[in-house]
């Protein structure tokens, strides 16, 4: 399904906008015409960069999306949104095996933001969204959601989770009009990546990608060469996408 949507004059809110694809989201929809941006951090003092590029149309939020009353007062400052990016993210442990007890600390720590968070930021501003017209959502997930990924096991899990969660918030919403998108990269030259050895798309350029997929009406988008190839045969043969993966692992 298609719906072309407009960035130019919105009003839009990114969780985790101090680093990384956050950021990246930041400065392209600046560029793309957004009439205000709402960019929120943990520590607000780590927005000071992104302050200061937005030329008087960024304002920085305190918000960690794992405490209710930072949503809430979000919601309180920024009644005037209507277009939310689900951005922030974490992983918590990598290349554990199976039997590694330090996949269970990380997956409560990812569950709690990577999926509690970012559906409780949904829905604290799905009254927002849908007073101001309906706007869009917009979630970054990850190709390891579409498939399950041994060296990111309990990350991988989360952003499963976010897809499913993504497809549920698109149609719970439909009637109020608002647009869903779901945003699924791979490795992307970012912090959270940086243990990563496989070719990296820039932040930059991933960025530049969803917004194209979103003006362009797409419910999933694939930001880079490697998404793209993924999500293709996720839709063609998610089986095979398995085996695919299954062989990777055997070769590292």
């Amino acid at each position: 399904m298609s719906s072309v949507q407009q960035i130019e004059g919105r009003v839009a809110l990114v969780t985790g906008a101090n680093r990384g694809i956050g950021r990246a989201l930041v400065d392209a929809l600046l560029e793309r015409g957004v009439r205000k941006v709402y960019a929120t951090a943990r520590r607000p003092d780590t927005l000071v960069d992104v302050v200061a590029d937005g030329q008087g149309r960024v304002v920085p939020l305190r918000l960690d999306i794992t405490r209710p009353d930072e949503v809430r007062q979000a919601v309180e400052e920024a009644g005037d949104v209507d277009l939310l990016v689900n951005n922030a993210g974490v992983v918590g442990h990598y290349f554990g095996g199976y039997e590694d007890t330090a996949w269970l600390d990380a997956a409560g720590q990812e569950f709690e933001t990577n999926v509690l968070g970012s559906l409780r930021v949904s829905q604290a501003f799905a009254p927002v969204l849908a007073r101001n017209g309906g706007g869009a959502i917009i979630n970054v997930i990850s190709v390891a959601g579409l498939v399950g990924m041994p060296l990111v096991l309990s990350y991988s899990s989360t952003k499963a989770a976010l897809h499913s969660l993504t497809q549920s918030t698109r149609l719970m919403l439909r009637e109020q009009g608002t647009f869903v998108a779901g945003v699924y990269p791979g490795p992307v030259d970012t912090d959270m990546a940086e243990r990563i050895t496989m070719p990296k798309a820039s932040a930059r350029s991933a960025a530049e990608a969803t917004l194209d997929g979103f003006e362009q009406g797409h419910e999933e988008i694939y930001p880079d060469s490697l998404a793209l190839e993924f999500g293709t045969a996720y839709a063609q043969d998610p089986k095979g996408l398995e085996l695919r993966v299954a062989a990777m692992a055997l070769a590292d």
